[in-house]
């Protein structure tokens, strides 16, 4: 009886011993190299890999080594900048839009004829300094555009 016993738990072994752990990889990467580099080498290093956006440092000298593509991006703070400044502007200017249209309704809704069309002419004003500024800022996108195209 204790044979069979012993006999069982060695199956049982058998059974479960290929399911824990980690799979094994077929190619494994056994093979390891070490270089030293000057501190201007080093820094020159580090510029070049976080150009590149690789999330390793060993991916990026494998792909440097090999000769694959290396993709380097390079972001001008100033232009998201501008981008970001501007869309939230035009963001703002849509909603003032919005609430020209509540205001013409409001004050022909709730005012006589006369005291609308005066209150319609200050609105008129305001409004013709927002054109002047909306054609300021479409020169600004403009020259901006042709100083700095995009690539």
């Amino acid at each position: 009886m204790f044979h069979l016993k012993f006999d069982r738990t060695m199956d049982s072994q058998k059974k479960y011993s290929n399911n824990h752990g980690r799979k094994p990889k077929t190619d494994k990467m056994r093979h390891r190299y070490v270089f030293r580099l000057s501190d201007g080498d080093n820094a020159r290093f580090l510029a070049l890999f976080d150009e590149s956006g690789k999330a390793t440092r060993a991916e990026f000298i494998v792909s440097a080594l090999f000769g694959r593509e290396i993709k380097v991006v390079k972001l001008d703070k100033g232009t998201q900048d501008f981008y970001m400044r501007l869309t939230s502007f035009h963001s703002q200017f849509r909603s003032i839009g919005v609430n020209y249209n509540q205001c013409v309704r409001a004050l022909k809704s709730n005012f006589s004829e006369k005291k609308a069309l005066a209150f319609l002419y200050k609105l008129e004003q305001h409004t013709l300094e927002l054109v002047e500024l909306s054609k300021q800022i479409s020169a600004l996108a403009e020259e901006f555009q042709t100083r700095y195209p995009v690539r």
